[in-house]
């Protein structure tokens, strides 16, 4: 098999399954680790795929990765990234937590706090604070999404914006390169607006594989925002504005 039919066999199988890891594209392929991620690396450049640690799934501007696979994909930066994050925010805080198995994680690192007032758009997050007794966890209303748990919609919208937080924790599907924060539903990206102009300090929580993402629905720009904690130092345009709207930028290590 040449590079051309491998290629062709990635995108098929990619299409099929959604996501597939490096080891299950070795075995389906026949060739080595190496020869799958020089041929992942020529079709993320190409822009046909979205690479990830360990992975690849197809690039599409209209579709998000299913939600079990991304609760897989980069764990392991994503437990730094909710780490430096939770450690932001101080005991006896109010916040907003919206959709996002980043920002999932994020509220698992915060069981620790004491006393945190969280109003959230997200099952998940909600459940999960919920254990906690000294915490108060409101739940917005709205249409409940089925594939993530996430809630969305206008009242969603009119929900949050009775509210005036001290910290808002939003995650994201993708970056361009001029700072356009992206997501593929939106009704998801009004309700993050929603949660950014009610915030009195506003966290983007996204790893690296974010940077040139593609995703159709513009939720907002990398401007809106008071802090950005990511793995990696991102490309040098991005960091060009991260310095002309003086972001606080915090590398998770």
């Amino acid at each position: 098999m040449n590079q051309a039919q491998r290629h062709e066999m990635i995108l098929s199988l990619l299409k099929q399954n959604g996501f597939m890891s490096i080891d299950d594209l070795v075995a389906r392929c026949n060739v080595t680790p190496q020869t799958i991620r020089r041929d992942l690396n020529v079709l993320a450049e190409a822009g046909d795929i979205s690479r990830y640690h360990g992975g690849a799934s197809l690039n599409r501007s209209w579709e998000n990765t299913p939600y079990k696979e991304r609760k897989t994909l980069n764990r392991e930066v994503k437990e730094k990234i909710a780490g430096q994050v939770a450690a932001m925010i101080p005991d006896g805080a109010s916040l907003f937590i919206n959709i996002g198995t980043t920002t999932e994680l994020i509220a698992s690192k915060l069981l620790n706090h004491k006393n945190l007032h969280v109003v959230t758009n997200n099952i998940h997050v909600a459940t999960l604070l919920s254990a906690k007794e000294d915490f108060s966890v409101i739940i917005a209303a709205g249409e409940v999404r089925y594939r993530d748990g996430g809630i969305i919609g206008e009242a969603t919208c009119d929900f949050i914006s009775q509210f005036r937080m001290d910290y808002g924790i939003i995650g994201i599907s993708g970056i361009s390169a001029d700072g356009a924060l992206l997501d593929f539903d939106f009704r998801e990206v009004k309700v993050s607006q929603a949660i950014i102009q009610n915030t009195q300090t506003t966290i983007l929580a996204a790893d690296y594989s974010k940077f040139e993402r593609r995703a159709m629905v513009e939720q907002g720009n990398l401007a809106q925002v008071d802090y950005f904690v990511c793995d990696k130092a991102p490309p040098a345009g991005i960091q060009r504005i991260i310095k002309e709207n003086n972001i606080n930028f915090t590398l998770a290590e």
